[in-house]
């Protein structure tokens, strides 16, 4: 919900300079990528409950700080802290927990949907809440009743085990590091997550200034291209596998995402052609959102599968930090939408490095 209207809330603060905007969009993922790991283990030892419950208390003060700062430095405070509550990993432990080995899959798969679609809900609810409440404030209070939700809905496993699917093993992380494979694709997670956020650093400016797109009418704007993007990539989800061409479809995106970037730099000003390369964006960005954990999982060996999937989250998050500094540094020192073709320069290295990939296996 923060993504689509943080650049123009943070603007007005003291101090604010595209930099540190940039930074401090940018600073939850660094801080999400060095604590992700090191909760999931601690877990195995304390409990799933007392860390997931000890991370959402330090997002909600995390929240709290950043809606209570008139200052930039206030607010990267408060992001830093929101992201040290990183219980990503350790709620998939203890969903693992929970399931029987041969329905882990299907819980995982229902797992990514949830988030897909969140992803999607805040997009358009952001801007939509944005002159009505203060968004930190609302994280603090969704913290809140994520906690509520866990001591009176979440049942509490009978036991806490390492599973080798869902959990990072530290012994394992060097020979999966140098696996040529795995890192074309963690590659792939950092270059997207990278270009998403540095996109977001100057997208609500961008149709705000340009466009003439006031920022509490944005989600008028997202929500159509994310309704037409998801109706868009399903036909194209289901046809890779059926068809056996998940690597040309995959490949395919990344061209699309480039020229979704290209479009949004090249016709800045025309709020239509904006709204196309809106379109193309999502639907690039959600077909790649679908395909990358898909292969990591394929792609990893069964008993490494953990290792694999906690270096791709880490990558991940570090894309984020680094693509939020990078289009703050951009924007402040090249302009505005200068920050578009250093995405479109991204998805161009993003496609040398996936062009080589060995194609996926199947399931049969």
């Amino acid at each position: 919900m923060i993504l689509p209207v943080f650049s123009l809330y943070t603007q007005h603060l003291s101090f604010a300079t595209p930099l540190l905007i940039g930074i401090a969009m940018g600073i939850y993922g660094l801080t999400q990528g060095i604590f992700q790991i090191p909760f999931g283990m601690i877990s195995d030892h304390f409990g799933r409950r007392k860390i997931i419950t000890f991370g959402l208390l330090i997002f909600i003060l995390g929240s709290i700080l950043a809606a209570k700062s008139h200052t930039i430095f206030g607010v990267i405070l408060g992001r830093s802290l929101q992201g040290a509550g990183a219980v990503g990993s350790t709620i998939i432990a203890m969903l693992a927990d929970l399931t029987r080995d041969n329905q882990r899959t299907k819980a995982m798969a229902v797992a990514g949907i949830t988030i897909g679609l969140s992803f999607s809900l805040g997009m358009v609810l952001g801007p939509v809440f944005f002159n009505w409440i203060n968004l930190f404030w609302l994280g603090a209070i969704f913290g809140l009743i994520a906690i509520l939700l866990l001591f009176l809905w979440t049942p509490v496993p009978e036991k806490t085990t390492w599973h080798a699917d869902t959990e990072p093993e530290l012994t394992q992380f060097g020979a999966l590091l140098k696996d040529p494979q795995l890192l074309r694709l963690n590659a792939g997670i950092f270059l997207l997550h990278a270009i998403l956020t540095a996109s977001f650093v100057i997208l609500p400016l961008s149709l705000e200034q340009l466009a003439g797109v006031h920022g509490n009418h944005q989600w008028r704007i997202f929500l159509p291209a994310l309704l037409l993007a998801f109706v868009l990539i399903l036909p194209f989800i289901m046809a890779a596998e059926k068809k056996e061409r998940v690597k040309t479809f995959f490949l395919g995106a990344i061209i699309v995402l480039g020229l979704s970037e290209f479009i949004l730099w090249f016709f800045a000003k025309n709020l239509l052609l904006s709204l196309l390369g809106l379109l193309l964006f999502f639907a690039a960005f959600s077909l790649l959102e679908a395909f990358l954990p898909s292969l990591v999982s394929r792609t990893a060996p069964p008993s490494r599968k953990g290792t694999a999937l906690g270096i791709y989250s880490s990558s991940q998050f570090l894309g984020i930090f680094i693509g939020g500094v990078a289009g703050g540094w951009i924007y402040g020192a090249m302009g505005l939408t200068e920050v578009y073709l250093f995405c479109v320069a991204l998805a161009g290295i993003w496609f040398a490095i996936a062009f080589n990939m060995k194609k996926p296996q199947y399931r049969k």
